[in-house]
């Protein structure tokens, strides 16, 4: 049986119910510990309230996009805040109930192999240049996708490739030579986002100043200013947001201005002078001063790859699993957490956040143990010296580790894990840098250990990230990989649930990651805002239904 998927379905506890695919599954909402203060995951609006057109909305956000190109590369999260507003996608994710809803297409169905998706495109969909919207823009899409090779970030979407048929202007089919069950949810991403012709017609690497960049969005790029800000204006004739957003026409507000403001304590002052509407990268020492002052925070638990430490196996002293094992059990993730952090942020259990589909409880690989971490070296030929750091052969166990700048609290949080190893003694120096200086470092392979994160709603993200097609971690290990392309090919939810559970289980037991906390998003608000939500994958969600109270 090959369903076709429209409306959204009710969902048992805990489990969504969904049909052929485990790919639009997702456990919604945010995992918070019992004790944790409580925070929505969209900003609030008084019941009965109307909301007002016009007026102009100014987010302040952490980092320059670098590239306002869909598919490029960009700065992550800030990136697509931005681009979002510019591009819709064929499916959208609702982030309260996990379930892939119509946008710019009405509906998808699937073969039985999910080797095939054939999806009906909207009717009446315009580009911002005017040109209609058709099944030849999803193709001419892709394709440019699978050409932009290094300078896009979305191709680990389209594993096994084949085609874009267009069957008429309104029925496009994307097949694929092997399983890509996690298809559909991709297509819900602001990387698969469609873009006109008019896009296409400019080289990929000269896209990201934004000026090409033609897409069915609610808004259009007025001016972009690198490491200023970019400014966009409402769309007059948008009329295809997604049903759950509330909204059926064009947008609230006439402009949107993403301020550029690197430091968080800048963000926070700009919104509690009156500066700014809306901020984002709210760090956790200013949740309780915001909210004490009467803002409104929206957050929302993180799906994907939990923040934790990763490793480079090309580099000698961690491709030994004992060493990695080592690092895990003199870690103390409850202390990091509590330091760092505060309780909107789990500790984690998995590579995988808790309210990621097919999440699965690995913590028992993960106790905080620093004598066995001890015994571990100790075994291993790692001897400590006069100063406490060990060495092995005169080779000192000192390693390198890479992370990004662009989330306050990673220095805190890194710079107790480096005090805690060092109790054990390992000797870690860290190197932060911004996401382009991170991103070169990760290609040059100039690290022992990688300290991140990626969100995504769905399981897939444990491929993209651990996969020996994908992965700068230099990882061959053949029963992960037969788990991670095996997943792509299951058949029902449960049997995709059990692959993805085993993968879990194969990364913590050979700790090829060492999860510490899991992110959670928080943004603020003037009480004066209304409509600004986070998306399934816990960022900005589309603005197209954000308003402002008259003044």
């Amino acid at each position: 049986m090959n369903p076709t998927r429209t409306a959204s379905r009710p969902r048992t506890a805990l489990r969504l119910r969904t049909t052929a695919l485990a790919s639009i599954a997702v456990i919604a909402g945010l995992a918070l510990s019992a004790c944790a203060p409580a925070a929505p995951a969209a900003a609030p609006t008084s019941a009965g309230a109307k909301p007002v057109d016009g007026g102009a909305l100014t987010f302040a956000i952490a980092n320059d996009p670098i590239s306002l190109n869909p598919s490029g590369i960009g700065s992550g999260n800030d990136t697509w805040y931005v681009t979002r507003q510019l591009v819709d996608s064929l499916l959208y994710q609702n982030p309260q109930t996990g379930e892939l809803e119509p946008w710019l297409a009405t509906s998808y169905k699937s073969n039985a192999d999910a080797t095939s998706f054939t999806f009906e495109l909207r009717h009446g969909v315009t580009f911002s240049d005017g040109t209609p919207f058709t099944a030849a823009n999803v193709k001419a899409t892709f394709d440019d996708i699978q050409t932009g090779g290094a300078l896009t970030q979305t191709t680990s979407n389209f594993v096994g490739y084949k085609e874009t048929k267009v069957i008429d202007d309104d029925t496009v089919e994307v097949d694929f030579s092997t399983p890509n069950a996690a298809f559909p949810n991709s297509t819900a991403s602001v990387g698969l986002g469609i873009v006109g012709n008019a896009t296409l017609a400019v080289p990929f690497a000269n896209r990201a100043d934004g000026k090409a960049i033609v897409g069915t969005g609610p808004f259009t790029l007025d001016s972009y200013t690198k490491n200023v800000s970019t400014v966009l204006t409402a769309r007059k004739n948008y009329a295809w947001a997604p049903k759950a957003l509330g909204n059926n026409g064009r947008a609230h507000l006439d402009t949107v201005t993403f301020q550029v403001a690197p430091e968080a304590g800048v963000r926070t002052g700009s919104l509690t002078s009156d500066q700014v509407d809306v901020i984002g990268g709210v760090q956790p020492t200013d949740v309780q001063t915001l909210q004490d002052a009467g803002y409104p925070l929206i957050s929302r638990g993180n799906p994907g790859i939990s923040f934790g430490l990763s490793f480079n196996l090309a580099r000698p002293i961690v491709s030994d699993i004992a060493v990695r094992e080592a690092i895990s059990a003199a870690i103390d993730p409850t202390v990091v957490r509590d330091t760092a952090l505060n309780k909107l942020f789990n500790v984690a259990t998995s590579t995988l956040a808790k309210n990621t589909p097919s999440w699965a409880d690995e913590s028992k690989h993960f106790s905080y143990d620093p004598k066995h971490a001890g015994t571990l070296l100790d075994k291993a030929g790692w001897t400590k010296g006069a100063n406490g750091i060990r060495t092995k052969g005169g080779t000192p166990l000192t390693l390198q580790l890479a992370w990004i700048t662009n989330f306050g609290p990673n220095q805190t949080s890194l710079e107790l894990i480096q005090q805690q190893l060092k109790k054990v003694g390992i000797d870690v120096v860290l190197s932060g840098s911004t996401v382009p200086e991170f991103l070169a470092k990760q290609a040059s392979g100039d690290f022992d250990i990688v300290w991140g994160n990626l969100s995504r709603a769905d399981g897939d993200v444990l491929r993209t990230q651990y996969s020996k097609a994908t992965t700068k971690l230099h990882i061959d290990d053949p029963e992960l990989e037969t788990l991670l392309q095996g997943q792509l090919a299951a058949g029902n939810p449960a049997a995709r649930d059990k692959i993805l559970a085993e993968a879990q289980a194969r990364i913590a037991a050979q700790y090829y990651q060492i999860p510490v906390h899991e992110l959670t998003s928080i943004l603020s608000t003037q009480s004066t805002v209304h409509g600004i939500r986070l998306g399934a994958d816990s960022r900005l969600d589309s603005l197209v239904s954000a308003w402002k109270d008259a003044h």
